[in-house]
């Protein structure tokens, strides 16, 4: 219970403190040129889903090449983790040249 209130408390300080923020200056940021200029125009919403949903990714297509990446990197990784000299050269180094 008293872990419920410490996180209640620390919640409702960080809120408070929040809102001691100086904002920035934001006035008089705006050029005349810009205040001057047109709203930009408004377009319909259907058109611009429709083209993201055409040019989307298709889930299970992304989801098998990333499985498929996976595999490839783990399998890259397990042979990464072998040895690098031979049974040979490992001798040799071990006699001294």
């Amino acid at each position: 219970m008293k872990r419920a209130h410490a996180s209640l408390a620390l919640l409702a300080g960080l809120t408070f403190a929040g809102g001691c923020t100086q904002f920035p200056a934001l006035d008089r940021t705006l050029t005349p040129e810009l205040a001057a200029s047109d709203y930009p125009a408004l377009v319909p919403l259907a058109p611009v889903l429709a083209s993201i949903e055409v040019a989307g990714v298709e889930p299970v297509q992304a989801g098998a090449a990333l499985d498929a990446r996976v595999s490839a990197l783990k399998s890259r990784a397990a042979r990464m983790r072998g040895s690098v000299l031979s049974g040979a050269e490992r001798q040799r180094l071990e006699k001294g040249l």
